[in-house]
């Protein structure tokens, strides 16, 4: 039997679909008209004239942007920092958060407000800096993964989901004499593949979008990530910082909104290609994590 929804909730829905209507427009307007112009003519950038639809249709400021290599250099950095600094992440995820899932751990509810206290209070970024400095980790990749080695909030996320995993498989592990250390990698990893993946992503994400550490931390143009590269394209036109060229220097053919754009399409690719494979994991795992039991 069809149930009747009632005025109320019929206007409810319908300001709930507008508003998500409303918000994927402003998500993708900008984006699409990202990609027109990576695509559109020199003049056509110039004279504002193109919208969601490339004008004058050309590669141009793609070959630039692939023939640059201090692109191909920042792009390799970013890789290496998202691989390094994503494995990091989840080795510690993972082995911080299954002791603090379970009760025979002494102090785990002290160890447990400690951790919220930190998602709270941020550290300032001065003595961010000095203790970076102090430490020699300035102009180095490590600069920018142990600062964030460990998320607070991924963690409550993994230890909410290991919660959920049967005690009787970890006692069974424990009669046939297996260690916690081969609990830990051989039982409780494989099981929390929903929550890993959704982790990986998170983790992933967080380091290849991050450009106020490199700001911070990273003056060596060989250092230099994806997302710094980017920050100095866009926040200025001198191209001596992105590709060694200057303005005049360029082909008629190339604008620097144009490579703008086009190098920002670039940066973007990985991420959209990824995620569609993890994005049933991802779901999956963002919600059993979220739910305690």
């Amino acid at each position: 039997m069809k149930i009747k929804r009632t005025p109320g909730e019929i206007a409810f829905d319908s300001a709930n679909a507008l508003l998500l209507l409303l918000f994927c427009a402003a998500v993708a307007i900008p984006l699409m008209n990202v990609i027109a112009g990576s695509f559109s003519s020199n003049e056509a950038i110039i004279h504002s004239e193109v919208s969601l639809w490339p004008v004058g249709f050309n590669l141009h400021n793609y070959d630039f942007v692939i023939r640059n290599a201090v692109f191909w250099r920042s792009f390799g950095v970013t890789i290496q920092i998202v691989l390094i600094g994503t494995a990091i992440n989840m080795a510690l995820t993972i082995l911080t958060s299954y002791p603090l899932s379970k009760g025979w751990l002494g102090g785990r509810k002290a160890i447990l407000l400690f951790i919220i206290f930190t998602m709270i209070f941020q550290a300032p970024m001065v003595p961010m800096y000095i203790l970076i400095k102090s430490l020699g980790l300035l102009n180095s990749i490590w600069s920018l993964i142990i600062p964030g080695a460990l998320s607070a909030f991924n963690m409550m996320l993994c230890i909410t989901f290991m919660r959920s995993i049967p005690e009787e498989l970890f006692e069974a592990a424990r009669v046939d004499g297996m260690s916690e250390y081969n609990i830990v990698w051989r039982i409780v990893a494989p099981l929390s593949m929903p929550i890993n993946v959704t982790l990986i992503l998170f983790y992933a994400v967080g380091h290849w979008n991050n450009y106020l550490g490199p700001l911070l931390y990273i003056t060596d143009r060989e250092l230099q990530p994806l997302q710094l590269y980017l920050y100095k394209l866009i926040s200025q036109f001198d191209m001596d910082s992105a590709g060694g060229q200057s303005i005049l220097e360029l082909s008629t053919a190339v604008t620097p909104q144009g490579l703008q754009m086009a190098t920002i399409v670039i940066a973007t690719l990985p991420i959209i290609i990824v995620y569609p494979f993890l994005q049933k994991h991802f779901i999956k795992g963002a919600l059993l994590g979220s739910v305690k039991e």
